[in-house]
């Protein structure tokens, strides 16, 4: 009776472990985006104070290159945000990346395309999850 019981439960432990792993795998997903829409949004406000000097003559080359750069990337995610507004997004979005990827073309903004590890992307998290439990142990 007792082997039954431990087997007739090994498929809810599975699924419990399963679920958890979804969970931890959207949360990193969540974390990542997170994390480049941060960076892009530094990268434009950058963007714009060196259009703002430029007006004024004050920029070096390198600068207006790099504000450049980031426009490009700017005009990068408004193109694939007609991707988004069409139907079956989920399904063309990765299609336009991957056919990106075989004819040569970055597709993704600078900022989506980084690669942060595993390791770092769970520090993230928990740090995260201190500063909340560390909020509202301050509203207490």
């Amino acid at each position: 009776m007792r082997l039954y019981k431990v087997i007739h439960r090994a498929p809810w432990r599975v699924v419990k472990i399963s679920k958890k792993r979804q969970q931890l795998r959207f949360r990193r997903a969540m974390v990542a985006l997170k994390i480049a829409l941060a960076q892009e949004k530094q990268e434009t406000k950058e963007m714009l104070s060196i259009y703002r000097r430029y007006t004024q003559g004050q920029t070096n080359k390198a600068e207006l290159k790099r504000a450049n750069e980031q426009f490009v990337d700017i005009l990068k995610g408004l193109g694939l945000g007609v991707f988004a507004v069409l139907p079956f997004a989920p399904l063309t979005i990765p299609l336009v990346v991957k056919l990106g990827r075989i004819v040569g073309v970055d597709v993704l903004p600078s900022s989506f395309s980084m690669n942060k590890s595993i390791k770092e992307l769970d520090a993230e998290i928990s740090h995260e999850n201190q500063k909340k439990a560390h909020n509202e142990s301050l509203k207490k």
